[in-house]
């Protein structure tokens, strides 16, 4: 570091010490020789500390999670919807706790995902300083040629690592395993990651309004 970059970045660590009150914390320890890099870093991390807390819209507010009835007690089948949304869960708190290598082995092994190297994934998330996610109540099984799916709404809030702003987002998982066909092995018939995508609310059913008398009154005749 040249002695006028040095100067600058001190002259601004001091003038930002001054800002929040902290004159005394930063010249001790610059008086105390500490480097001015560990410096900086210390006053990033009180920065972060102080910066807008992430607070993700509730449900059925615009972009929270779809509002659903509550799932009823009871123990989850690891085959069922509330066994693909554990892996939806155990997904996204893998990468809160940034163990990448292990959150990749949550996405089927033909997906892109699964096949890309572990520091490209990794680098994925780099942008993030912090990232965590509301799982919602998974949608039905579908069914398709061996093939079993299920959707999983997903509300991802995160911190964004060069400014400290929140970062929200509305998603969809879907989840895929065998069916139960012969030859599936075990590891075929545990949910896998298909995909994660934007979120798609479901489409209502509409039925026609029929009046209380139709058909028990006859029409006149034209």
């Amino acid at each position: 570091m040249t002695g006028k970059t040095g100067a600058i970045l001190l002259g601004a660590l001091l003038f930002l010490a001054a800002c929040d009150g902290r004159e005394e914390t930063s010249l001790e320890n610059l008086a105390n020789g500490a480097n001015v890099a560990v410096v900086g870093n210390q006053f990033r991390a009180e920065a972060m500390a102080v910066m807008e807390p992430l607070a993700p819209p509730a449900p059925g507010a615009p972009g929270g999670l779809p509002v659903e009835p509550p799932v009823s007690e009871g123990p989850i089948d690891p085959d069922g919807p509330q066994g693909a949304a554990q892996v939806a869960q155990s997904y996204y708190g893998l990468l809160e706790a940034k163990r990448f290598d292990e959150a990749q082995d949550l996405w089927a092994p033909s997906s892109a995902n699964a096949v890309q190297d572990d520091a490209a994934f990794a680098r994925r998330f780099a942008g993030f300083s912090e990232i965590h996610a509301n799982i919602g109540s998974p949608g039905p099984i579908e069914g398709a040629a061996g093939s079993l799916y299920v959707t999983v709404p997903v509300q991802v809030y995160a911190r964004i690592a060069a400014t400290g702003q929140p970062w929200y987002a509305l998603r969809q998982m879907v989840l895929r395993r065998v069916n139960d066909v012969p030859g599936a092995g075990q590891a075929d018939r545990r949910w896998h990651i298909q995909s994660v995508g934007p979120y798609v609310a479901a489409k209502e059913t509409t039925l026609p309004v029929i009046s209380a008398t139709d058909g028990l009154i006859p029409k006149p005749s034209p």
